[in-house]
């Protein structure tokens, strides 16, 4: 089971390595600064924080951050080898793997950040979805996976639910809040981004369906292993073993911080994002951020990918990822 930070826990842990930070060597001269890639979901909140926070100057010294905008633009530029530190769809990593592209994953930055959410509160179950109209960002990735896995296990058939793919999490919000659609599957912070926007227009809108606990009936533990920091073969080499070790460090004390000051990370990838701070920082408690070791989410990432393949194998390249896969 994934273990989530406590603001003592992680004020704690920060200190610690405040005081270990001091003494140790600069591990990466880049001659380039590394740029670091994220989603337009929470995840990049705690990446975005380690950036601009400076828990990456003695790894990647004037590293950058930047959000990619769909997973298609981002899965071409990873194979092309134009983006080399990315937070992508666990599954999407583990394909890339299998697929000969050398992307190992070094942690998973979340264990579940899917939600529906509609004005008809007695939405409030998949079966209720039946022949309900549901938007979703992103068609064939991780939202719409989990949901096709999720409908089958429930006895639907493709096309009980009537889906409209967005091209953003904010298009998503925008066909639910203008009453085009009946119920939409957000990831964090566009789930709590909906709730509040609503308030606005003098709507309510509710949080009918929490995914996670559905994966739960189905996998039998309620975490998703959704996504991580992945690195091509590219960047594990000019970084190297010590270095890559220093980077999952900076990443855990990255998650204390954030955890224990919500709004100096929300702040940090708010722009990148297109989601107000305050936003941002609201989801936290609802996006389960973590900063769990690759090696430690294993067994989780392992069971994870056998439902998605159950589906289709391809999903994840046919199989599952070998030792090499996993950084740390």
């Amino acid at each position: 089971m994934a273990h989530h930070l406590t603001r003592r826990q992680a004020l704690s842990a920060l200190s610690g390595f405040t005081v270990a930070t001091l003494a140790a060597p600069h591990i990466l001269k880049a001659e380039t600064p590394l740029t670091f890639y994220g989603p337009p979901a929470a995840p990049s909140a705690v990446l975005a924080h380690a950036v601009k926070g400076g828990f990456l100057k003695d790894v990647a010294p004037e590293a950058v951050f930047k959000a990619w905008k769909t997973p298609d633009e981002m899965r071409a530029a990873v194979a092309s080898g134009s983006m080399g530190a990315v937070v992508m769809p666990s599954y999407g990593a583990a394909n890339l793997h299998n697929r000969g592209l050398g992307l190992g994953l070094l942690n998973v930055l979340t264990t579940g950040l899917l939600y529906i959410v509609s004005k008809d509160e007695t939405l409030n179950s998949l079966k209720s979805l039946f022949g309900k109209t549901l938007a979703l960002p992103f068609k064939n990735d991780m939202p719409d996976f989990v949901l096709h896995r999720l409908v089958a296990e429930n006895g639907l058939k493709s096309g009980d639910i009537k889906l409209e793919y967005a091209a953003s999490p904010p298009e998503a919000v925008q066909l639910l809040l203008t009453g085009r659609m009946d119920a939409a599957l957000l990831s964090e912070p566009a789930a709590t981004a909906v709730l509040i926007k609503a308030k606005s227009f003098f709507m309510t809108v509710h949080r009918t369906i929490d995914i996670q606990q559905e994966w739960a009936k189905v996998a039998g533990k309620a975490e998703i292993p959704q996504a991580g920091l992945a690195l091509t073969s590219q960047v594990q080499q000019k970084l190297g073993k010590s270095g890559i070790e220093a980077l999952q460090a900076a990443m855990e004390a990255a998650l204390a911080s954030a955890m224990a000051d919500p709004k100096t990370a929300a702040d940090a990838v708010a722009e990148a994002l297109g989601f107000p701070p305050d936003i941002i920082a609201a989801s936290f408690p609802t996006s389960h951020l973590c900063a769990l070791k690759a090696s430690a989410a294993r067994t989780d990432l392992e069971a994870f990918y056998d439902e998605l393949a159950k589906a289709d194998p391809a999903i994840i390249g046919g199989r599952r990822p070998d030792d090499g896969f996993y950084l740390v």
